[in-house]
């Protein structure tokens, strides 16, 4: 957890998120009843973000699926912790105001400008990028071995 707590402050003081922020790491069922509560969609996500009002020192929080977090990673060859810092990016982004619904790829842009500069993959195409369609891998990419995170337990909390 030391490295995520690092990593998001590293993350923080690039994009200008003040104030503390925590995050909720939970399973997919929780995820569901967030995001049903405050979303009005009824089906788990992988990352939402609550900013807090201003002046009161809290920019806001974050809750991130961890079952969707360990899945996506499996997919993309990467370890969960990667993909943790993925969702805590996007996460401050929208914390800092970004909107990737409204704002005309603004968001995405710098989401993949930050994705670099933290040494974390920059697309999807770069994740993938031991694939080409039509031609058969003739070896497994190696995947860094983690422990995985846990399944079930919520752990909220200052990263």
């Amino acid at each position: 957890m030391r490295s995520l707590a690092r990593f998001m402050s590293r993350a923080r003081r690039q994009i200008g998120v003040k104030g503390e922020v925590n995050v909720l790491l939970t399973s997919s069922a929780e995820m569901r009843r967030l995001n049903l509560q405050y979303r009005k969609k009824n089906a788990p996500t992988d990352v939402l973000s609550f900013p807090a009002p201003e002046s009161n020192g809290l920019a806001g929080d974050i809750a991130i699926s961890l079952d969707i977090a360990r899945r996506s990673s499996e997919e993309r060859n990467e370890t969960w912790e990667d993909e943790v810092r993925i969702l805590i990016l996007h996460g401050l982004l929208h914390l800092a105001g970004y909107d990737h619904e409204k704002d005309n790829g603004v968001m995405e842009r710098k989401e993949q400008r930050l994705r670099t500069s933290l040494g974390l993959s920059s697309s999807l195409i770069e994740r993938n990028q031991n694939f080409k369609p039509g031609k058969r891998m003739s070896k497994k990419p190696q995947r860094r071995q983690r422990p995985s995170p846990p399944k079930t337990k919520s752990k909220a909390g200052q990263l």
